[in-house]
């Protein structure tokens, strides 16, 4: 099916896909904004976290930031799935920078101190921490990370941590007991949606990456995409793809608004 609308639209490749290198992705303010900041926050061995609701782009955003990095001078320890726990998320960190996990959680937290300080120490390399779906941590765990961070008399930080997560995240670091961590944070972006002009220019360039410089979705049917996908790209490539889908199911040279209509009802609609 995919390789007969490919056919069909005179695609070199499918649109709307992942599998963007960085210098491919299109750089919308917030996606600019938010790389932005996660790239000062690793050159600084800083704390940053930035928040979003699902389908925004975090990843995507984090993802061109560490495209500028020189791999000689970092490492980088991603942890998708903060759901392993403490012990979990300290066991891959030690053994992603080369080291042997110690078996209880009480010497796993100073191995995982000391590992993350002599990697910038002793091999000249910034260990850049990153915890996606931040918000899934508990007080504990995020502490525990703050703790982390304690290093030469609280003077200085061996590595860099970034915690990506829903909007829920940002209102967790808020509270009261996790106020030593809220002040050592140094950069929170709320990262937001596409504009509608955004939108357009996201469609066309993803297009354009397939192969058609030509107009393929009339003005009605991005209108709307970006209205109903609320500007997240995430949303709006489920939406381009299933409209795409119902324009060659209907024989259609161009995606109109009837073809993102039926796209909406199969994707966003409840049944």
């Amino acid at each position: 099916m995919i390789e007969r609308l490919r056919s069909h639209y005179g695609f070199t490749r499918t649109p709307f896909g992942r599998d963007l290198a960085p210098g491919m992705l299109f750089k919308h303010t917030a996606h600019a904004e938010a790389a932005a900041r996660l790239t000062w926050c690793i050159t600084e061995k800083a704390i940053g976290m930035v928040t979003g609701e699902v389908g925004v782009g975090k990843t995507v955003a984090l993802r061109a930031a560490l495209g500028t990095l020189d791999p000689a001078r970092y490492s980088i320890i991603y942890i998708a799935d903060p759901e392993i726990g403490m012990r979990g998320i300290l066991t891959q960190l030690i053994v992603a920078l080369g080291g042997n996990p110690k078996p209880h959680l009480a010497t796993l937290i100073p191995q995982a101190a000391d590992i993350l300080a002599g990697e910038h120490a002793e091999r000249g390399r910034t260990p850049v921490l990153i915890l996606d779906e931040a918000h899934l941590l508990n007080h504990a765990q995020l502490d525990a990370l703050r703790m982390m961070t304690n290093h030469d008399l609280d003077s200085r930080q061996p590595f860099a941590l970034l915690l990506l997560g829903q909007p829920t995240l940002r209102r967790m670091i808020k509270l009261g007991v996790l106020a030593a961590l809220d002040q050592r944070i140094s950069v929170r972006y709320p990262m937001g949606g596409m504009t509608a002009e955004e939108t357009s220019g996201y469609i066309h360039h993803h297009l354009q990456l397939a192969g058609r410089s030509d107009p393929l979705f009339s003005d009605d049917a991005i209108t709307l995409i970006h209205e109903s996908a609320r500007g997240k790209p995430r949303t709006v490539n489920n939406l381009a793809i299933q409209a795409l889908l119902a324009s060659f199911a209907a024989g259609k040279a161009i995606v109109d608004e009837i073809a993102a209509r039926s796209a909406v009802t199969e994707v966003i609609s409840p049944e």
